[in-house]
């Protein structure tokens, strides 16, 4: 359905987002008021943004444009991969969303995200940093294969699902550099981040200027594309190209500058995410603390951690909340 000029709402991507900025909101609201210190508005604002950047990323002219220019659909995709998906995990989204649900559906989510449960056990081993590396690159190789590339043109469910794993996969490749809740592993030292990191940029890097130098067309879909602006198929990927490892490269060599700096200032030494809430009652950024410290210590706690588990969101909300 088309909203503005060149702008559709694509109810698969706006409604989902909606939901989760309602619920962000509350929990973020009520959470800042008794813990300001923590959830301060910066991280609101990276939350926000990050959703804008998904909203504009699939529902704005750049989407359309995408199916002409190869290089509109590369900003796309690096909006969604080196923009969206860290904005969303800084904000550390899960355990303020989680505070905004009904106490029931706290304690269903309790159950579900433990280190014993499968849920758990699976997001653990998935966002661990070999398999988070390896996930990322294939998906991020595999869609650039000319066949698998024009077949996601040619076809809007294939299109969707190519959008939808590029996001999971940048999900899942910056989960381990930003450790948010729920964290079932200790938190990489910062040195070991720097190096992921760097071999990230690598093999993105490699993917853009094999589009940038290729001698020839790779992609069937932009051969007879009536493109604006008079620009050729092939410099139309070379474009494409640059920017996959310029704009990719430059937002994760800003990264690494972070990682390195918080490193040589000592940072790296600092609490590690516990694997287990009863061992570390007061690590920052776990959902069991916050329920903790925004119910006055502990006295709204309905329930405990679970066995061998992280998170026990089962606490209710004093009056005024």
């Amino acid at each position: 359905m088309e909203a503005l000029p060149g702008w559709s709402i694509e109810s698969a991507v706006v409604v989902p987002a909606l939901a989760a900025a309602a619920l962000y909101a509350v929990g973020w609201r009520t959470l800042a008021r008794r813990m300001p210190e923590r959830f301060s508005a910066p991280r609101a604002i990276a939350f926000m943004a990050g959703l804008a950047i998904v909203l504009g990323a699939s529902c704005s002219p750049l989407d359309a444009l995408g199916h002409q220019l190869l290089l509109a659909h590369m900003i796309q995709h690096m909006l969604l991969i080196v923009v969206a998906a860290p904005a969303l995990l800084l904000a550390d989204p899960f355990p303020i969303v989680v505070w905004a649900l009904p106490v029931a559906a706290r304690r269903r989510v309790g159950r579900w995200i433990t280190r014993a449960s499968a849920l758990g056990r699976l997001w653990r081993g998935a966002t661990a940093m070999r398999p988070a590396w390896i996930v990322s690159a294939c998906v991020l190789w595999t869609w650039h294969v000319p066949r698998a590339y024009d077949a996601a043109l040619a076809s809007r469910f294939l299109h969707d699902v190519e959008h939808v794993s590029f996001f999971v996969g940048a999900l899942v490749f910056w989960w381990p550099l930003i450790h948010p809740a729920p964290r079932f592993r200790r938190a990489p030292p910062y040195p070991l981040r720097v190096v992921y990191l760097v071999l990230g940029a690598f093999q993105t890097a490699a993917l853009g200027l094999w589009l940038t130098l290729a001698p020839a067309e790779l992609y069937r879909s932009y051969a007879g594309a009536a493109r604006p602006g008079g620009l050729g198929a092939l410099d139309d990927q070379m474009w494409g190209g640059i920017v996959m490892w310029g704009l990719g490269g430059s937002i994760d060599m800003i990264a690494v500058l972070i990682l390195v700096h918080r490193s040589l200032g000592g940072l790296a030494t600092g609490p590690p995410s516990p694997p287990d809430a009863r061992s570390s009652p007061g690590e920052p950024g776990t959902l069991l603390e916050i329920l903790r410290l925004a119910s006055g210590g502990g006295a709204a706690l309905s329930g405990r951690a679970s066995r061998g588990g992280t998170f026990s969101p089962t606490a209710t909300r004093s009056p005024g909340c």
